[in-house]
């Protein structure tokens, strides 16, 4: 790797990385706008996404430029896509905790009523996601980007359970549907979020060890015995480490 290239992919590396910080806080606090229905600080996240949307674009123009100027190859390659598509999904994640303070704007102007579901619980744990995906992709770690993968099931799980338990409400208090429906749907905004953590931990395992895994769950859950699940439904004792090359800074709604 020249120096010039290595330059310019440590700068871009360090430009996602305030991207993801800048997406973590946005959805922190429109995680804690819905939880407290504080209207001014959903505000906030919704006056404040436009720096998201300059800095992606600034991440993707500089990944076209590395492109155009050094024409990477192998593990520089990857990591030069890798970057595109984790730039694409943390501005969508962005998108998304706009939408979730739209919904606490709009509870803020409405009665107080009991969240009918753990709300704070699936939030700490779609947060919890986020926050090891971009770990992971620090570390260039792919045992803990599947990690996060396999976490995945259990949000969906959660989001799926909270229908029953909304419809056990509204059946008691007719009167707050549109509370409820908001709420609601903020469940599902943040099953959304854990799908694009998830597309991220993908991007990871692609780009330490090469291997497309996105529409391969059976890739990262867990097996009966310990291991991966197989598609056939057995399992198998770990994934394919056959990587193709070291960090590219050392030498060298997808699908949901």
């Amino acid at each position: 790797m020249s120096k010039h290239l290595q330059r310019d992919i440590e700068r871009l590396k360090i430009n996602l990385l305030a991207l993801g910080a800048m997406v973590e806080e946005s959805v922190f606090r429109a995680v804690q706008a819905i939880e407290h229905w504080d209207g001014v600080l959903a505000s906030r996240v919704i006056e404040e996404d436009h720096q998201i949307d300059q800095l992606e674009l600034e991440v993707e123009e500089e990944c076209l430029k590395i492109l155009a100027l050094h024409q990477p190859v192998a593990t520089d390659l990857r990591f030069i896509v890798a970057v595109l598509k984790i730039d694409n999904d943390l501005e969508r994640i962005g998108d998304l905790a706009v939408n979730l303070a739209e919904r606490a704007l709009l509870l803020s102007r409405a009665e107080r009523i009991q969240t009918p579901f753990d709300l704070p619980g699936m939030a700490v744990k779609v947060q919890s996601m986020l926050r090891r995906s971009l770990d992971a992709f620090v570390n260039l770690n792919a045992a803990a980007a599947r990690e996060v993968c396999a976490a995945d099931d259990e949000v969906d799980q959660i989001n799926r359970s909270m229908y029953s338990l909304v419809l056990g409400s509204l059946r008691q208090r007719p009167e707050q549907a549109e509370s409820y429906v908001h709420l609601l749907t903020a469940s599902r905004l943040l099953e959304r979020i854990s799908d694009h953590a998830t597309n991220i931990a993908e991007d990871v395992i692609y780009l330490v060890e090469g291997e497309i895994v996105r529409h391969q769950t059976w890739k990262y859950r867990p097996g009966p015995g310990g291991g991966l699940a197989s598609p056939s439904g057995g399992a198998h004792g770990g994934a394919s480490t056959g990587t193709s090359g070291g960090s590219p800074t050392s030498g060298s709604d997808r699908g949901r």
